[in-house]
């Protein structure tokens, strides 16, 4: 009875525990805003009256700060040369703990940096101070030596071409050869027309343009797009393709599956700097955690949608794609409804203040006044009210195969327009036994009619000096008794 949906959030908390190996290009984005009143009277051109400054990490860098943000531990490894730039860049990797930096240096290298200067939202000029070179052998050498090293312990390979001279093709054919002795998913962001240096990858992400120049094939429409990427798995031997494809979205090709097209998930496009950054970062990490690559372009192509709408070269967090897809869904704009991560740091923001945090949890499918009364009642014994929900998947393994029905999104959505809910947490297991231990409410609520020793979590909340309080029960309110009127006795359930 309920509408099909993903369930995003325990891919999400999988991914934040996965590990990648990150080689390529690294960069020193720069971004100098301020304002223009007037034209030079030396050429015509504006005058931008610089207001601040802004240094972010580019290129190979931005995919791994996008790790970062996902949750992501990822080893680092690029060469950089003994410049600011490249100092700069020390202390911005410096700044992501989960990310294990493997920066070498060559005397002679110069470390990109690109200026951007914006001014009224729009980019008025980029400068690029680069000079491309292939890394020395002692280079090649000692990146190769770490690589292998760390492949042991990552669950996949991210090689982001910029074509600077970090990934030479000895370097890239190693690097493939490792990773797939070693059984591990190899995502490329390839640059350049020959794509046949990256034979033996598991997909590349090509953007519109780069797969015309790659292919020498035309591709405007989605079956043109689709031939193309097809010429590319049979002529380079690689075992995927997902091609981003700006306004119209993404479509991912596979040599034994039908194409699958991506509408294009951004409302509104503020800055596309690192936008394939984070596709490329998102994408790699599902694959790592061992999600279907279906689901990692599905979540890489919200992603996407949420960095465009953000200026510089941004990242997308767990709660920003938990929220994007829930808003996808509904046509929502819930904001309550986050992952654990997101949860437990909102939480520890919340006691600094010395707020008590409050817990329950339910499937809360056809929400009643029974409901309505027990979120109350628990909120009234804290400050903050967190609620777990039961996933879609958890609610049909508890209660049977015709529920739940609603969808959890749709349950989510209403669980976060009620003022007693302060944040809605979605797990896929049948207990919320992990949320309670990563979160450690002050107070764990849940009906009367359970006591305290059968109250899930019960033991954990009271042995660090939490309570666990029982709300007063609405009499004769039960979704499944409600749903046996609709239907006339034909679904059966537990009362939820």
């Amino acid at each position: 009875m309920t509408e099909e949906t993903t369930d995003f959030t325990a891919d999400l908390e999988r991914i934040a525990g996965a590990r990648l190996l990150c080689v390529g290009d690294a960069m020193l984005d720069r971004f100098i805003y301020g304002s223009v009143d007037r034209i030079s009277p030396e050429a015509p051109i504006p005058v931008l009256q610089i207001q601040r400054e802004q240094a972010m990490l580019g290129g190979a860098g931005n995919v791994a700060r996008n790790l970062s943000a996902l949750g992501t531990e990822s080893c680092f490894l690029t060469v950089l040369g003994r410049d600011e730039a490249g100092r700069m860049l020390i202390g911005l990797v410096g700044e992501e703990t989960s990310i294990e930096a493997q920066l070498l240096f060559e005397e002679n290298r110069r470390t990109t940096v690109k200026r951007r200067y914006i001014a009224g939202g729009q980019q008025l000029l980029r400068a690029d101070d680069e000079l491309v070179a292939q890394i020395a052998p002692a280079s090649v050498a000692d990146l190769l030596s770490r690589a292998e090293t760390d492949l042991a312990t990552s669950g996949g390979l991210i090689l982001s071409d910029y074509g600077k001279g970090v990934l030479t093709d000895a370097v890239v054919t190693r690097l493939i050869e490792m990773a797939r002795a070693a059984g591990r998913p190899i995502v490329v962001d390839p640059k350049g027309a020959d794509f046949g240096r990256y034979a033996g990858a598991t997909i590349l992400t090509p953007n519109r343009k780069e797969l015309a120049e790659a292919s020498r094939l035309p591709v405007g429409t989605d079956a043109e797009v689709e031939e193309a990427a097809r010429k590319i798995i049979e002529s380079c031997d690689v075992a995927m393709v997902l091609v981003t494809r700006s306004q119209d979205g993404m479509t991912l090709v596979r040599a034994d599956a039908p194409p699958l097209h991506l509408k294009a998930a951004a409302r509104e496009v503020y800055d596309v700097s690192g936008a394939g950054d984070t596709v490329v970062a998102v994408l790699a990490a599902g694959l790592a955690a061992g999600i279907p690559v279906e689901r990692a372009a599905e979540l890489a192509n919200l992603a996407a949608g949420i960095v465009v709408g953000k200026a510089g070269t941004a990242v997308a967090t767990p709660g920003e794609i938990l929220n994007a897809q829930h808003a996808t869904s509904l046509m929502s704009m819930d904001r309550k409804t986050v992952p654990l991560s997101t949860a437990a740091e909102t939480i520890r923001g919340w006691r600094t203040h010395g707020l008590k945090i409050g817990f329950t949890n339910g499937c809360f499918d056809l929400l009643h006044p029974g409901h309505v009364s027990l979120l109350a009642q628990a909120r009234k014994a804290c400050d903050r009210l967190v609620v777990g929900l039961n996933s879609d998947a958890s609610v049909k393994r508890l209660k049977g195969e015709d529920r739940p029905v609603q969808s959890e999104a749709a349950r989510a959505a209403v669980l976060g327009s009620l003022a007693t809910v302060d944040l809605v947490v979605i797990f896929a297991e049948d207990t919320p036994i992990h949320l309670i231990e990563t979160l450690r409410p002050d107070v764990l609520v849940k009906g009367a009619d359970y006591t305290v020793e059968t109250v899930v979590g019960a033991e954990i909340v009271q042995s660090y000096g939490g309570r666990v309080g029982r709300a007063t029960l609405e009499a004769g309110c039960s979704t499944t008794g409600t749903i046996g009127k609709l239907t006339g006795g034909k679904l059966t359930g537990r009362k939820a």
